[in-house]
């Protein structure tokens, strides 16, 4: 059964570009004691991912974090060095946490994966935006369709936090 409101994030180990390579970080280190908001997409510079989707969080960061937001982080079932070139080529500094789920272990625990492979894809990640409060899902919005960001768009997010 996919994740749902109300529910304890499962713990996972993502993988985060850095100058001297990819870092292991937990989900406890993520999200313990603090805010975040994360959304998901199937894909690092697939279409709507790269055009629609994550310029929405880069352009409205400073709103989201106003509202008391400690970390605003997208995930992806990509290599954390793809994770790391579309963190440059997006012009992100440092507003996005970009993290990889390299083997889609956090997107299955979830259970909001997809199978991408008539398109290459393999399996990838629903596209989804929640407001995770100390490791609890406080809001969850998932896309039916992985072409549409309305749902788990930043402007949809901003205004239930």
């Amino acid at each position: 059964m996919p994740i749902s409101v109300g529910d304890a994030l499962p713990s996972a180990t993502f993988r985060v570009s850095t100058v001297d390579g990819p870092v292991p970080k937990t989900s406890e280190e993520i999200f313990k004691g603090k805010r975040v908001v994360l959304f998901a997409v199937p894909g690092a510079f697939t279409p709507t991912c790269h055009k629609n989707h994550l310029p929405g969080y880069i352009a409205r960061a400073d709103e989201i974090k106003a509202k008391g937001i400690d970390t605003i982080a997208v995930v992806s079932v990509n290599d954390p060095f793809v994770m790391g070139a579309w963190e440059k080529a997006s012009g992100a500094d440092d507003k996005i946490l970009f993290l990889s789920d390299g083997t889609a272990e956090f997107a299955k625990a979830l259970d909001l994966t997809f199978d991408g492979s008539a398109a290459g894809l393999g399996v990838r990640s629903k596209r989804y935006s929640m407001l995770v409060e100390d490791g609890v899902v406080k809001v969850l919005n998932v896309e039916d369709v992985p072409s549409k960001a309305d749902m788990s768009s930043a402007q949809t997010l901003l205004g239930q936090i």
